[in-house]
């Protein structure tokens, strides 16, 4: 965010290090932008730690001072004039990068850049778009080599062992260079800078929520990640004294929410010795953290590692169960996924107040229109899931799917900005287009209908939940994909207006109708939000009076039992569902055979 420098020499030169995480546009052209966001974004605060250390080191010498700059645009509205005539009056020298940007961001960021281009300031882009791009087809797709033409420099890669510094320099001297690609060379991230974000950046997300990343690197190979040809399939990790700087620095700032980035937490090798330094580093500072991290669907199957999670804070739990079909989780190169294990590890994380959030893939090839409303169902029924979030099977640039499509010629949405997982962008095998759309949107109405609602609000006051963080989600996941048609990771507080930067090709708004129609909206969205917490606290405050609610029991919360893959529907009615039962059995059958050869007999 913009802030008056504070430097006391003013001999030293000065160098503008303006790091912009690009919103997206929204379907009238306007950037989707926020009052208050609800997402942290960590590629800015990673960056910014990067950038804090450059600084710490002169790398541009002890007579230039680097001031730093962090802006996420869905929670502020960039004018570009008065960046430019900030770093003009400060002598000229500047690098306007582009952070983290994803395939939905990147149109938006092309544009941003233009007006910083005709100042001849130099503007970098990295990020997951291009960085994916490069990784997959090897070469730059016609909007990135257009943009190359332009001056337009493209980082790729991770910038952490000092790649950051040659940016600098060559920014600094007028000789942007058109890649930076350090796509084959992942750095070791133990003992680099910390991410960080100051407390202005971060009281502009909803919550006062940071975030920040101990492990990068996935060892799976899903068709549909960009992961794997980003941060690689190489595990690499932060240290516990790396994670204790994290918290310190924030603590001092009074943030203690955080959402921690990993891909996959439980499989970090030094998962027990990072959540015990974080139990005590909290015994020690008197103080209770709030994290929401994500995992996969066997990590009840790590000793102690969900006692131990719950233990250091873990508030929200994410969950990819992205499937209940078995031959679609086959067919996606996610074999790690046995519907067999969902309602088991489910069931142990419902054992403590943890909230649990779940991803679920709509467009995989075996869905049909009917499928997708069958397993809808099996969901609401059979798993103890607080809040899912659906998502269109994209194939975004960096992942297998989308080389597999580009490479063919098959038939992709052009506009990148439509790559927000919310939106349709290519044809299913099987399903029509209309019915790939209908299906989808049945699955967010159904699964937040005011029925299930108030089933998901029974089971944590049954199970001792965090019902207020619950009653939040369930209304939010509601208000946004019903009602508004945005996903509910993309929604905030109050619409920021930005009339004069609508996308190009789109005609200005005329002010006496652009401006009317806005608050008319944001009065209306308001009083519909307000409807629904009402009515959700109505509901809560039912349940909370019924004095039989600990009793209350459904298939999902039932614990389960040896009778289960016979009479549930996950398993006897799902695609592959009796397959999974069968393999579950011979691997059970397996694993009693080795525990009995391996057996000692009695002294």
């Amino acid at each position: 965010m913009m802030r008056k420098p504070t430097t006391s020499d003013s001999d030293r030169e000065i160098f503008h290090l303006i790091m912009i995480v690009p919103a997206r546009y929204d379907e009238e052209g306007y950037p989707l932008q926020w009052w208050r966001s609800c997402m942290p974004a960590n590629s800015l605060a990673t960056l910014n730690g990067l950038g804090r250390d450059c600084r710490e080191r002169q790398v541009l010498g002890p007579n230039v001072d680097i001031r730093l700059t962090a802006i996420d645009e869905t929670n502020y509205i960039i004018q570009a004039p008065k960046l430019i005539r900030m770093i003009r009056r400060d002598g000229g020298k500047a690098l306007i990068a582009m952070v983290g940007v994803q395939s939905n961001q990147f149109p938006r960021s092309l544009d941003l850049a233009q007006p910083f281009v005709a100042a001849g300031v130099p503007v970098c882009i990295g990020g997951f778009h291009v960085s994916g791009i490069m990784a997959t087809l090897k070469e730059p797709t016609p909007d990135m080599q257009a943009a190359m033409d332009q001056g337009i420099g493209f980082f790729l890669g991770e910038a952490e062992e000092g790649r950051l510094d040659q940016v600098l320099l060559d920014a600094y001297a007028g000789r942007l260079q058109p890649t930076y690609n350090y796509l084959e060379k992942l750095p070791e991230i133990a003992g680099a800078p910390i991410p960080i974000l100051s407390e202005g950046d971060i009281s502009r997300t909803i919550g006062w929520i940071s975030s920040f990343d101990v492990g990068r690197g996935c060892p799976y190979q899903c068709t549909f990640c960009t992961i794997i040809n980003v941060h690689g399939r190489k595990s690499r990790f932060r240290t516990k004294e790396d994670l204790e700087k994290i918290i310190v620095e924030n603590n001092d700032q009074g943030i203690r929410q955080f959402f921690v980035t990993d891909d996959n937490l439980a499989r970090n090798k030094n998962w027990p010795e990072l959540l015990d330094h974080l139990i005590r580093v909290q015994r020690e500072m008197g103080i209770q953290l709030e994290l929401s991290i994500q995992v996969d669907t066997r990590c009840h199957q790590v000793p102690n590692f969900i006692p131990k999670a719950v233990e250091a804070g873990t508030k929200i739990v994410f969950v990819g169960l992205e499937n209940v079909n078995p031959d679609n989780l086959a067919a996606a190169g996610k074999p790690q996924n046995r519907i067999t294990d969902y309602r088991e590890m489910l069931l142990e994380w419902k054992k403590y107040p943890v909230a649990i959030s779940a991803g679920y893939i709509v467009g995989f090839p075996f869905d049909t229109k009917e499928s997708l409303k069958h397993d809808v169902e099996i969901i609401k029924r059979e798993l103890p899931v607080d809040h899912i979030y659906f998502t269109q099977l994209t194939p975004l640039p960096g992942s297998a799917d989308h080389a597999r499509l580009y490479t063919s010629g098959a038939w992709l949405d052009p506009d990148f900005n439509r790559y927000n997982t919310n939106y349709r962008v290519t044809h299913h095998p099987v399903m029509s287009d209309e019915d790939w759309d209908e299906g989808y949107l049945h699955m967010w109405h159904s699964y937040y209908s005011w029925d299930h609602m108030t089933t998901i609000l029974k089971r944590v006051h049954a199970l001792g939940g965090d019902i207020e963080m619950t009653r939040t989600y369930v209304g939010w996941y509601h208000h946004f994909p019903v009602n508004l048609g945005i996903h509910p990771v993309e929604g905030g507080l109050l619409r920021l207006p930005a009339r004069t930067q609508r996308r190009p090709g789109l005609p200005r708004e005329n002010p006496l109708i652009f401006y009317p129609r806005y608050l008319y909206r944001e009065i209306r969205d308001i009083f519909t939000f307000w409807r629904v917490v009402r009515r959700l606290r109505a509901i809560d405050a039912a349940i909370a009076a019924d004095p039989d609610r600990l009793e209350y029991r459904d298939p999902a919360i039932t614990p389960a039992t040896e009778n289960d893959y016979e009479d549930l529907g996950l398993y006897q009615t799902t695609r592959g569902g009796k397959a999974a039962v069968a393999s579950a059995a011979a691997r059970a059958t397996a694993q009693a055979k080795i525990r009995r050869t391996h057996r000692r007999p009695a002294a």
